[in-house]
C-alpha cells in the first residue's frame, strides 16, 4: 500500500503548486466548463502564480479552495492543504444565499406566488397551534432583507428567537412560529438566522419536501452537484441559515447560475428578473461589515476599487472566509473556501484573495 500512497500524495500536492493547467486524473473534465488559459481569460499570469504561491507559504493551513469562472469557463481550480475536488466543506451562513435562490424556483414553480404574501397565510393554525398572530404582518421580502422585526438577532443569545433556543429541537418550526415582533416589519436591519428558516418552512410546507431533498431534486441536480450535506432534523426541516457543505467548484456553480440570470445549459432554473433582485440595495449595512455596502435578498453587495478599476459584484458570505463573489458586468465567479471559523482572519484573507485576483485582470 505504501507506493500507492505516496503516489496518491503526489497527486493531491500538485493541486497546489501554484500553476493553473488543464484536467488531470482528480480533476476531469466538466462539459459545462470548459477549462481557459489565464492569459486567454485576461489574467496576468505572473500576478495569478504568485497569488498561489503567497496561499501555499502562508499559515495558518486552514484555506481549502479556490475556484475562478470567467465567462463561463474554468480559469483557475486549485486546492490547498490536502484538500481536493471532491472534498465537501462547511461553507456557513453562505448557505442563506442558496436559500435565497431556491426561494427563487419555488416562485418560479408557484409554490409562492410573490414576496408580498405574509408569512401567517402559509401555515395552518390547526396544525400549528402556537402560531403567532404576529405573522400576519411580516411578509416574505421582510425574511430575504433580514428585517422581519422579529425578536431575533444572531449576536443576542437573550433573543427569543436566537438559534440556540431551536437549533438542538428534533422539530423547531412549532417554536420559531411562536416568536413575537420586536419591531415593525421592514423598518430595521437585523441579522437572524431565524429568516431564512423561515423562508425554508414555507418551502418545505408547500412541496411537502425537506428543503435539502427540494435542493437535491430541483438546483443541485441540474447543476450537477452530487456529493453534499445539509443537516436537516428528525422532522425533516432543513437549517436553512447554514448547515450546507459543498464543495469547492459546486460552490462556484451556484454563483455562475447566478451570473448566467438563473440560466444553467439550456434550462432557465430561476427567473431573470428574480435574480436580478437579489442585487438590488434594501439595507446599509456598511457600519456593521467592512466588506459589505449593502444587503438584498440574502446577499450582500459591495463597490469597490482593484487595480484601479471599480466593481460592483455581490457575495455570499460564511464564517471562516467562506465567500461567493458573482460579478455579473465580469461575466465572473470567485469561489473561496476556508476553515478559519470563528477567526477574524478568514474573511479579511478570503477579501485579500479576491483583491488580488481582480487587481490581476488586464
Amino acid at each position: 500500500m505504501r507506493p500507492f500512497i505516496l503516489i496518491l500524495g503526489l497527486c493531491l500536492l500538485s493541486f497546489s503548486n501554484g500553476h493553473t493547467q488543464a484536467a488531470d486524473k482528480l480533476r476531469p473534465p466538466i462539459p459545462e466548463l470548459p477549462f481557459a488559459a489565464l492569459e486567454e481569460s485576461g489574467f496576468n499570469k505572473d500576478s495569478i502564480k504568485n497569488l498561489l504561491r503567497s496561499i501555499n507559504d502562508t499559515p495558518p493551513r486552514d484555506f481549502r479552495g479556490l475556484v475562478v469562472i470567467k465567462n463561463n469557463q474554468l480559469v483557475i481550480e486549485e486546492y490547498f492543504n490536502t484538500f481536493w475536488r471532491n472534498s465537501i466543506h462547511d461553507i456557513r451562513s453562505a448557505g442563506k444565499s442558496v436559500t435565497a435562490l431556491l426561494l427563487g424556483i419555488a416562485l418560479k414553480e408557484g409554490l409562492v406566488q410573490n414576496v408580498e404574501e405574509d408569512v401567517y397565510s402559509f401555515f395552518s393554525k390547526h396544525k400549528y397551534p402556537s402560531l403567532n398572530e404576529d405573522y400576519k404582518q411580516i411578509k416574505i421580502k421582510h425574511l430575504l432583507s433580514m428585517s422581519s422585526g422579529l425578536d431575533a438577532d444572531s449576536d443576542s443569545s437573550q433573543a427569543i428567537g436566537h438559534a440556540v433556543n431551536w437549533i438542538a429541537r428534533a422539530d423547531w418550526r412549532a417554536y420559531l412560529l411562536a416568536v413575537p415582533l420586536s419591531s415593525k416589519p421592514g423598518k430595521k436591519w437585523v441579522y437572524a438566522d431565524i429568516n431564512p428558516l423561515l423562508i425554508a418552512a414555507i418551502i418545505e410546507e408547500k412541496s411537502g419536501m425537506s428543503l435539502k431533498d427540494y435542493a437535491q431534486k430541483k438546483l443541485f441536480g441540474p447543476l450537477g452537484i452530487e456529493q453534499f450535506y445539509w443537516y436537516t432534523n428528525a422532522a425533516h426541516q432543513t437549517g436553512a441559515a447554514g448547515n450546507l457543505y459543498l464543495s469547492t467548484l459546486d460552490f462556484a456553480k451556484l454563483g455562475l447560475l447566478v451570473v448566467n440570470e438563473g440560466r444553467w445549459a439550456n434550462t432557465q432554473i430561476i427567473d431573470p428578473d428574480y435574480i436580478k433582485n437579489l442585487s438590488e440595495e434594501t439595507f446599509d449595512v456598511s457600519d456593521n461589515n467592512p466588506y459589505g455596502d449593502a444587503y438584498g435578498m440574502l446577499w450582500y453587495k459591495s463597490q469597490r476599487t482593484f487595480g484601479g478599476k471599480k466593481i460592483n459584484y455581490l457575495f455570499a458570505s460564511g464564517n471562516g472566509g467562506n465567500h461567493l463573489i458573482v460579478i455579473p458586468e465580469k461575466e465572473m465567479v470567485i469561489a473561496l473556501t476556508s476553515s478559519a471559523y470563528g477567526q477574524g482572519y478568514g474573511h479579511r484573507r478570503s477579501y485579500n484573495i479576491m483583491s488580488k485576483i481582480l487587481a490581476a485582470l488586464e
